[in-house]
């Protein structure tokens, strides 16, 4: 059975920095593409940063990009996202997803496994 747990949300200041990690079990990590979406209260989830299987190729969303930084570390089987310069409006639950294949993906549909979500808040 694949689970994905994350862990590292919490409550921070606007300027400050988080980094979540999501720990990967019951598959062959190296071989599938992750990713990292969120959801704000009353918002659809949305597409925040993915990384290839290699750690080669890597996407990000316009909002983040120069902010975040998504790396993996294919022998803990886990993929992190370094989150600086917080703002207000990155408040959401942040998804951890397996894909279905090799590649960075920023569409949903792209990823077969979820994790549960860890709350981050950023305070103005």
């Amino acid at each position: 059975q694949v689970q994905l747990v994350e862990s590292g949300g919490g409550l921070v200041q606007a300027g400050g920095s988080l980094r979540l990690s999501c720990a990967v079990s019951g598959r062959t990590f190296s071989s599938y593409g992750m990713g990292w979406f969120r959801q704000a209260p009353g918002k659809e989830r949305e597409f925040v940063a993915a990384i290839s299987g290699s750690g080669g190729s890597r996407a990000y969303a316009d909002s983040v990009k120069g902010r975040f930084t998504i790396s993996r570390d294919n022998a803990k089987s886990t993929v992190y996202l370094q989150m600086n310069s917080l703002k207000p409006e990155d408040t959401a639950v942040y998804y951890c997803a397996g894909g279905k294949s090799f590649i960075a993906s920023d569409r949903p549909y792209e990823y077969h496994y979820w994790g549960q979500g860890t709350q981050v808040t950023v305070s103005s």
